[in-house]
């Protein structure tokens, strides 16, 4: 076999391959084979069918097919390979020549990394918000804890802002038509949040329990979105919500601490974690923007693509399931469709500008990974998705990403090196130390060592090792499942 690489642009190259047709001989074997596997010819048992016979019933040309869907992906990896290239996503082939006992020609275009030339990325000075608590801060999680224990008093007397309302929505055309789709009993309603359909809060403020009115407003959603109907609205109840003091007995029922002065104590505590947490957030996207101002990254343009489409599916996905449409949601948002893609787009290339930099850190600073730092970066992206680790690293490995999951745990190692050498004040002057979020330069720290701990990090890594014996060697992009286009002349 005889490959070559041409250069289209700095993020896409088109491979050349030349195969002599004796370098086919085992794909025609093997597709004589599965044929003969397939058939059915009297006179012969299935799976004895000689190829002969295969060549007079079928014809030569299915059996050149065959083989040559077959053979083309690892040609393909083996260029890949050759050419020392790290593709992206999958290639689009063209099989240029090909005849019976000649050579098989064909290009394959692909996305490729784009190679980047880094600025110095250490040491780098960068100022955050300072993490003094203050009495306000440690007011304000108290009142979103008794927000949680709240108590809803009926009242009775006409509805003003803030209070909430338990009420009935009729929904009708101008002509008197009822819509189903624009009824609803028994909704509770924050009078001023302007949730719902537009005049709303101005219908009911101002009405008590047992009252009844009718404005005009515009569906948002819907078959007849943006029609202009007839609402009726009935309120059944008035209510406001009252919190508890911060007491002793509210320090019991809301935590496990005896005494107020204990639970204040804690949450000043929880204040100043989450202020710490918030600079290494800051720290962290700071950093990375500083670096990126600095350089160019070209980005492969299908790949891109790819990337930008998923990122719409799994929107619209995470919408779906919440029982909304992504029109109505950009009707909350104000937003327009382009204005969504143009965001989404933008985001995306962020993403993948802040992950081909991190990777070429971690290239120059030889970042190597081990099993332990990859299974504490799965249980904590499990953690974030709410998921068992174990049943979350099933579905990793049961998807293909476990190599995705190695990835992302070096590119945190990576960030890990930019954010140890940075050296970081808040706006008030004072050096920050982010020493203490990072275990092993992989990801925050935890709570603890704990037996369960242990155990949960057992399984995940079994489930891990099984991947590493299961997955292929084929190159990024899946060389073994790209799509093969029909061959000239067969």
């Amino acid at each position: 076999m005889k490959s070559a690489v041409e250069t289209l642009n700095p993020t896409r190259v088109r491979l050349t391959v030349e195969v002599p047709f004796e370098e086919l001989k085992p794909s025609l074997d093997a597709a004589y084979k599965k044929i003969a596997g397939q058939v059915t010819v009297p006179g012969f048992r299935k799976g004895k069918v000689p190829p002969q016979i295969i060549d007079q019933r079928f014809g030569r040309g299915a059996v050149l097919e065959e083989a040559v869907n077959n053979a083309i992906p690892q040609f393909y990896a083996d260029a890949v390979t050759s050419a020392e290239i790290e593709v992206l996503g999958q290639p689009q082939v063209d099989v240029t020549k090909f005849e019976d006992g000649d050579e098989l020609a064909f290009t394959a275009e692909v996305d490729v990394r784009p190679t980047i030339e880094l600025p110095e990325y250490k040491g780098l000075a960068i100022t955050v918000d300072p993490a003094e608590v203050t009495d306000e801060d440690i007011d304000e999680a108290l009142t979103q804890l008794r927000s949680r224990f709240a108590a809803f008093t009926t009242v009775e007397r006409p509805a003003e802002d803030g209070d909430y309302l338990t009420l009935d929505l009729s929904g009708a055309t101008k002509d008197g038509e009822k819509i189903d789709e624009a009824q609803a009993t028994g909704l509770t309603y924050v009078v001023g949040s302007k949730t719902l359909v537009e005049g709303l809060d101005d219908a009911v403020t101002g009405m008590s329990a047992g009252d009844e009115k009718t404005f005009s407003s515009k569906l948002v959603a819907g078959d007849r979105k943006d029609e202009e109907v007839d609402i009726t609205v009935t309120v059944t109840a008035v209510k406001v919500r009252e919190l508890p003091e911060v007491d002793d007995e509210f320090a019991q029922m809301a935590s496990s601490f005896d005494t107020a002065e204990e639970l204040r104590a804690d949450t000043a505590q929880w204040v100043a974690r989450n202020k710490k947490l918030n600079q290494g957030g800051q720290a962290r996207d700071k950093v990375l923007e500083t670096l990126l101002e600095q350089i160019e990254i070209p980005l492969p343009e299908a790949f891109l693509h790819n990337e930008v489409h998923f990122r719409q599916d799994s929107i619209r996905n995470q919408l779906a399931q919440a029982g909304l449409s992504l029109e109505a949601y950009l009707e909350h948002e104000g937003q327009t469709q382009e204005e969504f893609d143009a965001d989404v787009e933008k985001r995306a290339a962020e993403a993948m500008r802040a992950q081909f930099l991190l990777d070429a850190i971690a290239r120059t600073e030889e970042v190597t990974i081990t099993q332990e730092e990859i299974t504490r970066h799965l249980i904590e992206r499990a953690q974030q998705s709410g998921m068992n680790p174990d049943q979350f690293a099933q579905q990793i490995v049961q998807a293909g990403q476990a190599q995705m999951l190695v990835a992302e745990a070096v590119r945190g190692k990576a960030l890990a090196i930019l954010l140890t050498s940075a050296v970081v004040t808040d706006t008030d002057g004072n050096a920050v130390d982010l020493s203490d979020l990072l275990v092993d330069g992989v990801g925050p720290a935890g709570e603890g060592d704990d037996t369960e701990a242990e155990d949960t990090e057992a399984e995940v890594a079994e489930t891990l090792a099984a991947a590493e014996e299961t997955e292929g060697d084929a190159p990024a992009g899946g060389a073994a499942s790209i799509a093969i286009p029909t061959i000239p002349g067969t």
